[in-house]
């Protein structure tokens, strides 16, 4: 008797991951969204009025009624209500059984994967490099170490003459711009802190203090140069510069830059 041929089989496709396992996971797959570019007139204004919403919550808020959400937005309630509907689904607001609107558990994920994905580097390396185009003078960054301040970040300025110093170094806290913005909030000083021939006899700084989310300092940012160069004008163009790039980047970190402007000079 002939054997018949042995017939092979294809290898089946592997079945599709569908994430439903014995256990649920923590966040669901979404649909990929549209991507606001291709959004018309209609689209475009319809998320910004639903960021207006979530922007209308404050933190001494308990929960939110229709009609005051309207009234902070300044929507009609039939808009608010058909957004802050969409909002829900996502996670974004979460309505109670009284009829109150509260922020949603979205949001708390969105903010713990930013400060998971927060690099210090990212905000204060174009900053610096801001500073340094529009002043032509060295720019740097400190952070606090006890009693001490170490520069971690440093780009030297395109002039001939300049000041020298090398990221790593450590300094005395309480001397100098940098070491004195490291605790102006404390002592009450004007920001920015502007010091000449404070540390080093022939240099003179402009520093003002970086905040984080939780309201603490997270460094130093500033300009240093020579004191001959330090005029009157150079001050008056570099101190608002300082000034600027310390609150643009506190808001970058997610901080309230009210402290640093209560206290700009």
């Amino acid at each position: 008797m002939r054997k018949q041929p042995r017939q092979i089989r294809p290898a089946s496709s592997p079945e599709p991951d569908t994430g439903q396992g014995s256990s649920s996971p923590a966040l669901h797959a979404v649909p990929p969204s549209v991507p606001v570019a291709s959004l018309q007139g209609d689209g475009v204004r319809a998320v910004d009025r639903a960021l207006v919403l979530l922007r209308a919550f404050r933190e001494e808020d308990g929960p939110l009624s229709l009609t005051e959400l309207s009234r902070r937005a300044g929507l009609n309630m039939t808009t608010a209500l058909r957004l802050l509907a969409t909002l829900e689904a996502h996670g974004f607001i979460k309505r109670l059984p009284s009829g109150g609107y509260l922020l949603g558990p979205a949001l708390l994920l969105l903010g713990d994967l930013f400060k998971r994905s927060l690099r210090m580097e990212h905000h204060v390396m174009p900053a610096l490099e801001r500073l340094r185009t529009a002043s032509h003078e060295s720019a740097a960054f400190f952070v606090r170490e006890g009693d001490q301040r170490r520069c971690v970040f440093r780009l030297d300025s395109p002039q001939m003459v300049r000041d020298v110093a090398h990221v790593g170094e450590a300094q005395p806290l309480g001397r100098g711009a940098h070491g004195r913005s490291l605790i102006a909030l404390e002592t009450g000083e004007s920001l920015p802190v502007v010091s000449r021939g404070e540390r080093l006899a022939e240099i003179a700084a402009i520093a003002c203090p970086v905040l984080d989310s939780k309201g603490a300092v997270a460094g130093s940012i500033g300009l240093s140069l020579p004191l001959y160069r330090f005029t009157a004008e150079s001050e008056a163009a570099c101190t608002p510069l300082v000034l600027h790039e310390a609150i643009a980047m506190t808001r970058d970190l997610g901080g309230d830059p009210a402290p640093l402007e209560h206290a700009a000079r």
